[in-house]
């Protein structure tokens, strides 16, 4: 069953920390990797399907995203554009998509007060809200993890994803905290178990790598609509275009045709 029509979205992610685009590996060891309103306007141009945006401090810090930084971000991209961090309330998503995104994104408040995904999908539209989901292996099962990964939050993974599902949240973003950073491909295992169990898109996150395979794979093996990277988009070895022209070759389509 394919979900959300025939074509696929590839997603570069700008995971930005005190206004600067960072990335590690297993959530550790952050490393700066570019000016974020740069690199967004680059994938833009360069044929991403969409963005997006979270800012990975802001839930551990007390903060919210920076509003400010979301706009010039903003301005300079014409797809479609997904913000999260720090987001707690129906005015922090107000205030969200007012400078310019067109969807946010919830974690640790989701976890914390799962009605919240109910209200916020009544008050927006569904179309609007996607629930992020951090999830480790621990034993034989998966649990979803909060606070940018530092915390365990006791509930499994796929009874989780069911969960916001029925709460009306539109889209899942869903992160295997084994695999990121890792670039050895994405966690089959995993986003195959919640794909086979819910109907709404999930976007696979966590181990891309630059061989254009891992996509390939996780498109063919699984029914996600989407798939999202950073570093190999963010230092250039595997640019957006160049994928999505590996892609059409294998007989994927995306949503923008390069």
């Amino acid at each position: 069953m394919i979900k959300n029509g025939p074509c696929k979205r590839i997603i570069p992610c700008l995971d930005v920390k005190n206004g600067e685009t960072v990335k590690g590996v297993n959530f550790e060891n952050l490393r700066y990797a570019g000016d974020c309103i740069e690199l967004a306007k680059k994938y833009s141009d360069n044929g991403a399907d969409e963005l997006v945006f979270l800012d990975i401090t802001a839930t551990n810090e007390k903060r919210k995203t920076v509003v400010e930084l979301v706009q010039k971000v903003g301005k300079n991209v014409f797809i479609p554009f997904t913000v999260g961090g720090g987001i707690s309330d129906i005015e922090d998503i107000r205030c969200i998509l007012a400078a310019g995104a067109d969807k946010i994104s919830i974690n640790s408040a989701a976890v914390k007060n799962p009605d919240i995904v109910s209200k916020c999908a009544e008050y927006f539209g569904s179309q609007c809200i996607v629930i992020a989901i951090d999830a480790k292996r621990i034993d034989d099962d998966f649990y979803v993890f909060i606070n940018a990964g530092k915390k365990n939050s006791g509930k499994k993974l796929l009874d989780w994803a069911k969960e916001v599902e029925e709460k009306g949240a539109g889209e899942i973003l869903l992160t295997s905290m084994d695999f990121d950073g890792t670039q050895k491909g994405f966690d089959i295992e995993m986003l195959k178990m919640v794909t086979d169990n819910v109907n709404i898109p999930v976007i696979a996150s966590g181990g891309a790598g630059a061989d254009s395979k891992h996509f390939i794979d996780v498109f063919n093996k699984t029914n996600v609509d989407a798939a999202l990277a950073a570093s190999i988009f963010h230092f250039n070895t595997l640019p957006v275009d160049l994928l999505k022209k590996e892609l059409f070759e294998a007989g994927i389509e995306t949503r923008r045709i390069i």
